[in-house]
């Protein structure tokens, strides 16, 4: 059993702990990294953007020249300013596509390097730290926030186009008459206001956003891996209420989100309209004073036409932009997350031994689950750890195989060179001392062979058959289509197969120590005899620390622990609990009549 189902209580007095988010610096700061990482892409897509910009600035002003030229009767002139408009149109698309696909290739790279990034620290976060925050946070960053952010990468390329643009254009507003530019300028103040009205809430209106889907996939994962308490204690009302709960908070803060958006939206089309006038008005009065011409009035107002879609693309951008925002922050936060300390090497040698002292751990303050508990398991034996659901088992297990640190005491590894605190390993070296299988494995995506060799990549297919046979799973192995390579899933294997596969690859990666937890427990009757003979296969020669569902395994255990409300209340041989006539001849007797 899972120590969310079991020994860990439910979360009521507060909300669950969250990883960190991180702040506008900090986001710019981890994008500016993966933008440092391609230079030279870096520089090819600004320099075709310009030259982009430049040509669909060019345009509007040989336009503007051909308007004179008409108004002027210079017919010599018309079809080389013709040419030229042509020209522009040909060359101002063709840069642009040029710069959209670079931008976009570029924006790719990022976004891919980012998600590499987020997912090798989420790997990495250390166990304690995943049961403080949960496992719908940590699932939502690395999947949603990751979308949204990979989903932004076109827009984001659409919108630096968009604002070399307009920087471009500027310059060209300046070159026709400076009036012009200023009456130009009159949509700025319009803008100004209503970014100063919108973004202040719109980042905090995204975030929540983003953070009551976070709370809302948390619940779903809890009722979809619960799924067998939930039936038990009929709680399926109850867990539809709390997703139906928190569907209804992700909804109303995405529509106060769209409201601010609409505003802003309206806002922005005021200010076209009065930028456009404004343009006009004083094209009138200068060309009425002779201090324009026409064909100049013409091209300013193709150029404000020209920059609607820009200013529109950059201005509509900051609604989806602040969404790519916000998951950054999210995505961001999971590299903040310190990375587990760096130790110096420590292989074993030889067989060894295990001894827990005065080991404590709680997952909540004030709620101790394993209340000081002292055991020695010697090099090359066996220890069963029996007791009801929710004694402190998982997390006796748990805290054994190094999965998580005690909250206080401490597990020791003794080999011999001595003995080494399992919290003093490096983490990458953990598993070469301890392995462990639980109740809740995982087929992986792809071959069986790939599958098997998760644990230890370097294997051969002779290692890999002679692993799989001794945990009894060779005959099946053969039987299927493509043997080795028949590509398998989570959803293609029954539950033994499933487990079997597990204890194969504990026995090709072959540590001194392993810990069991339930790994037998959900096969049937059918297939419980064969895990258990796999696990006595992959216990045989090894110190083994045994959560054992089924009794008959852990009377194949060298000793039993007893282990009732976060203390081994009983510790001795099969023969000699019997004999006890205790908690463990109770559940003996009740196992036998079974």
């Amino acid at each position: 059993m899972s120590a969310t189902l079991t020994d860990r209580p439910l979360r009521t007095d507060r909300e669950p702990a969250v990883l960190p988010i991180a702040t506008s610096r900090q986001s710019l700061a981890g994008l500016w990294r993966a933008l440092k990482s391609h230079p030279a892409e870096c520089v090819a897509t600004l320099a075709l953007t310009v030259v982009a910009g430049l040509g669909v600035v060019a345009v509007p002003l040989f336009l503007g020249e051909l308007v004179d030229a008409v108004r002027a009767g210079a017919r010599a002139d018309l079809v080389p300013l013709l040419a030229l408009t042509a020209a522009g149109v040909v060359f101002g698309a063709v840069f642009t596509a040029l710069a959209q696909r670079a931008t976009e290739r570029l924006g790719a790279r990022v976004a891919a390097d980012l998600r590499e990034e987020v997912l090798v620290r989420a790997l990495g976060i250390e166990s304690r730290v995943l049961e403080r925050v949960g496992s719908g946070d940590i699932a939502s960053r690395v999947t949603e926030d990751v979308e949204n952010f990979v989903a932004a990468v076109p827009l984001a390329a659409t919108v630096f186009s968009a604002g070399t643009t307009i920087v471009v254009s500027a310059a060209g507003f300046a070159s026709v008459d400076w009036r012009l530019a200023l009456a130009f300028t009159v949509v700025f103040p319009v803008y100004w206001l209503s970014l100063r009205a919108y973004l202040p809430k719109a980042g905090p209106l995204y975030a929540a956003e983003r953070r009551a889907a976070a709370e809302r996939g948390q619940v779903m994962l809890e009722s979809l891996h619960g799924l067998t308490t939930v039936h038990a204690y009929d709680m399926a009302g109850t867990q539809s209420r709390r997703v139906a709960d928190a569907s209804e908070r992700t909804l109303t803060a995405a529509v106060r989100a769209l409201r601010l958006f609409i505003f802003f939206m309206k806002s922005m089309n005021a200010a076209e309209a009065l930028g456009l006038s404004a343009i006009l008005l004083t094209g009138y009065w200068l060309v009425d004073g002779g201090a324009v011409t026409v064909g100049e009035v013409t091209a300013a107002a193709l150029l404000f036409h020209r920059l609607f879609e820009p200013l529109g693309t950059v201005l509509l951008s900051f609604d989806d932009v602040q969404r790519a925002g916000a998951a950054l922050a999210r995505i961001v936060g999971v590299t903040l997350v310190p990375p587990p300390p760096s130790r110096p090497d420590r292989p074993h040698v030889g067989a060894v031994a295990v001894v827990a002292k005065g080991i404590r751990h709680s997952y909540e303050e004030g709620h101790e689950v394993v209340r000081g508990i002292d055991v020695e398991v010697p090099a090359g034996t066996s220890l069963a750890v029996v007791g009801a659901s929710g004694a402190g088992k998982t997390t006796l297990a748990g805290v054994l195989a190094g999965v998580f640190p005690p909250s206080a005491g401490r597990t020791e590894l003794r080999d011999e060179r001595g003995s080494v605190d399992v919290g003093d390993l490096d983490p990458s070296q953990v598993r070469d001392w301890i392995g462990m299988v639980s109740q809740e494995t995982h087929v992986f995506a792809g071959t069986l062979r790939e599958d098997v060799v998760f644990a230890a990549p370097g294997s051969t297919d002779e290692q890999v058959r002679a692993a799989v046979a001794a945990v009894g799973a060779g005959a099946w192995v053969a039987a299927l289509p493509d043997g080795l390579d028949t590509v398998v899933g989570p959803h293609t294997l029954t539950a033994a197969r499933v487990q079997q596969l597990a204890l194969a690859r504990l026995l090709l990666r072959d540590p001194p120590v392993v810990v069991l937890d339930e790994a037998t427990a959900e096969a049937g009757s059918s297939g419980a005899r064969d895990l258990e003979e796999a696990a006595a296969a992959v216990v045989s020669g090894r110190t083994a620390i045994v959560v054992a569902h089924r009794l008959t395994q852990a009377r194949a255990c060298d000793r039993i622990a007893v282990v009732a409300d976060g203390l081994v209340v009983e510790l001795g041989t099969h023969d000699e609990l019997v004999a006890l006539g205790g908690r463990y001849a109770e559940l003996w007797r009740a196992w036998s009549r079974r």
